[in-house]
């Protein structure tokens, strides 16, 4: 039986994505800002701040590879919140119910240290979730299995009795390693309830 919801947090509970920062920069030029994305100011480059490299480090490093984009990399740490579109609807009502149901709510999410206490600050949803384990504050990130099982130990979780809920396939099946069930976000809170709720029976 799932006794415990684990939450990932971007793009499950708030709406992020570089391309809302970055295809204004490039005027709206989506194969131009789709090229920085994918090939400079990319997920390789800003997982190390996931996993605990310092901004300033690593935005001065991309800019000493690539100064004809120094302004725009320098954008990522600046101008971080201006990738977030708000919470993601109907989760945080979401979230209020199952603790009213007694199920156990958590966190697990990639995100670099410099924003995050911001981000909670921000966002409801975010603020809601009381036990939480942040990838830059831990210097592991998804979908490493260790940082499954220092969530696991950390709260004395059972694994059978879980289920992580994440927009990406690769850390759902990081997830189903470890022993839990698994949901990959399919876009909406009202599609994800049912699923969820045939879970908690």
């Amino acid at each position: 039986m799932i006794r415990n919801v684990i939450f990932d947090y971007g793009n499950v509970l708030v709406d992020w994505n570089p391309a809302y920062l970055f295809l204004p920069y490039f005027n709206g030029d989506e194969a131009k800002c789709r090229y920085f994305t994918d090939n400079i100011c990319n997920r390789e480059w800003f997982t190390r701040m996931d996993r605990g490299e310092a901004m300033d480090v690593c935005v001065a490093d991309l800019q000493a590879r690539y100064p004809e984009y120094a302004q725009a990399v320098a954008m990522f740490r600046d101008r971080w919140f201006d990738m977030c579109n708000g919470e993601l609807e109907g989760m945080y009502e979401l979230i209020l119910e199952l603790k009213d149901k007694g199920v156990g709510v958590y966190g697990l999410t990639n995100w670099p240290a410099e924003t995050f206490q911001e981000a909670r600050r921000r966002f409801k949803t975010l603020a809601s979730i009381d036990n939480y384990v942040v990838s830059s504050y831990v210097k592991l990130a998804k979908p490493e299995p260790e940082i499954f099982q220092l969530l696991i130990s950390r709260f004395g979780l059972e694994p059978s009795e879980c289920v992580f809920i994440d927009d990406r396939k690769d850390n759902v099946n990081a997830a189903i390693a470890q022993g839990m069930s698994g949901i990959v976000y399919p876009g909406s809170c009202a599609e994800l309830r049912p699923m969820l709720e045939s879970l908690l029976k």
